[in-house]
C-alpha cells in the first residue's frame, strides 16, 4: 500500500471519538475512489494515497520521505489552493488541467494549519453531474407541463367562483403556484450544486447597495401591506463585487425576502454592508423572535422549515430559498451563516470576496 510506509512508522493509537484504529483509517483512505493528499504546516506531505499518485503523475510518492507539496506537484494553483484554505479556515476547490488530467481539488483545513487535499477527476465526475441534472431537468420539465394546465384550469374556475366554492379556488391556486415554484427551485438548486467557483457565466462588477435597493423594490409591494420597511447601511463609497448579475440578485431576495417574512408588522428589515481588506459582508436582520438552536444546525438544508409561529406572513415559501443562497455563495467563493443578532431577531451575513 502507497500508506504502508506512514502506518508502520505510526505507534498504533486510537482515534479519540470513535476508537478506531488509526490503521484501519488509512486504510479507508487508500481504498476511496479519489486521490488524497495529509499536509502539515510546512507543506509537507505526510500522506499520499495510490489514486493521487496516478492523477498527479508522481509514482512512488508515497516512498519518499515526507516529500514537498512542490515536489509531488509543481502547478502553482495547488499551493495557492492550500494557502487559501489556511488563510479562510474553510473548504477550498479550483479545478486545474494538469497534463491530460482535468482534475477537480478540495484543500479542507485542520488544527494547526494542516490541510488535506482531495483530487478526483472531472471527467468522471462531470459525467455524474451531467446525468443528476439531466434528470432533474427531465423531472422539473415533466411537471410543468401539467402544473401549466392545472394553473388555467384553476384561472378557468376563478373566472365562475360562487360563494361556495371560492375558499377551495382559492386554495387551489394558491398551492399549485407554491409547485410551480417549488419545480423552478430545485431545477435552480441542481444548477447551482453542479457548478464549481469562478464557472460558468463570466463574473460582473455589482454595487451591492444599489443592487439590494432594486430587491427592496420588487418586494416593496408586499412589505407596505404589512408595514413593514427597510433600513440600509453602508459606506458612502460605492460597494463593488465581482460576480453573476442574476445569481446575487436572488441570493439578496431570498435573505430580504426570509427577513420580511418573519418580520413582525410595522417592523423593519435592516441590511448593513460592510467592507474588510478583501471581503464585503451583507449582514440581513429581522425583528422576528429569533433563531432556536434546531434552526441554526439545519437553516441552509433543503426543506428544513422552522417553528411556524415565528412566521409572521401568511406567504409560504418552497423550503429551498435559503440552501440557493448557500449554494450561490459558494460558486461565488463566498460563505453564508446565521445566528442571531444580540438586541433580538435573526441575523444572516453573505460573505462575498472583493476584486482581486
Amino acid at each position: 500500500m502507497a500508506v504502508g510506509a506512514l502506518v508502520a512508522r505510526s505507534r498504533p493509537r486510537r482515534a479519540e471519538l470513535v476508537g478506531i484504529e488509526l490503521s484501519q483509517v488509512l486504510r479507508w483512505i487508500e481504498e476511496v475512489p479519489g486521490g488524497w493528499l495529509i499536509l502539515d504546516p510546512d507543506d509537507r506531505v505526510h500522506l499520499i494515497n495510490a489514486r493521487a499518485e496516478r492523477l498527479l503523475q508522481c509514482p512512488g510518492a508515497a516512498l519518499m520521505h515526507q516529500p514537498t507539496l512542490a515536489q509531488v506537484c509543481a502547478a502553482p494553483e495547488v499551493r495557492e489552493l492550500v494557502q487559501s484554505a489556511r488563510l479562510r479556515g474553510r473548504l477550498q476547490r479550483v479545478a486545474l488541467l494538469l497534463g491530460d488530467q482535468d482534475l477537480e481539488l478540495l484543500a479542507l483545513p485542520g488544527d494547526r494549519a494542516w490541510v488535506a487535499l482531495m483530487l478526483q477527476s472531472r471527467r468522471s465526475l462531470e459525467a455524474q453531474l451531467e446525468q443528476q441534472e439531466r434528470w432533474v431537468s427531465d423531472v422539473a420539465h415533466e411537471l410543468k407541463t401539467p402544473l401549466t394546465a392545472l394553473l388555467l384550469v384553476g384561472d378557468s374556475l376563478a373566472a365562475r367562483v360562487t360563494s361556495d366554492n371560492a375558499v377551495l379556488v382559492e386554495r387551489l391556486q394558491r398551492e399549485l403556484r407554491r409547485l410551480q415554484d417549488l419545480v423552478q427551485d430545485l431545477l435552480e438548486l441542481s444548477r447551482l450544486e453542479n457548478t464549481l467557483p469562478d464557472e460558468g457565466r463570466p463574473a460582473q462588477r455589482l454595487d451591492l447597495a444599489d443592487r439590494v435597493e432594486q430587491v427592496w423594490a420588487g418586494l416593496r409591494p408586499l412589505a407596505d401591506q404589512r408595514g413593514v420597511t427597510l433600513r440600509l447601511d453602508h459606506p458612502d463609497a460605492p460597494v463593488i463585487v465581482p460576480g453573476d448579475p442574476s445569481r446575487l440578485h436572488r441570493a439578496l431576495l431570498n435573505l430580504l425576502d426570509n427577513a420580511l417574512r418573519y418580520s413582525p408588522d410595522g417592523g423593519q428589515v435592516q441590511v448593513r454592508l460592510l467592507l474588510g481588506p478583501q471581503w464585503c459582508l451583507v449582514s440581513v436582520r429581522d425583528q422576528g423572535p429569533g433563531l432556536s438552536e434546531d434552526d441554526l444546525q439545519h437553516l441552509f438544508e433543503r426543506f428544513y422549515r422552522g417553528d411556524p409561529s415565528r412566521v409572521r406572513s401568511r406567504r409560504v415559501g418552497s423550503g429551498l430559498g435559503l440552501s440557493i443562497v448557500q449554494q450561490i455563495a459558494l460558486t461565488h467563493g463566498g460563505r453564508v451563516q446565521a445566528g442571531n443578532h444580540p438586541e433580538g431577531g435573526a441575523l444572516i451575513e453573505l460573505l462575498l470576496p472583493l476584486p482581486s
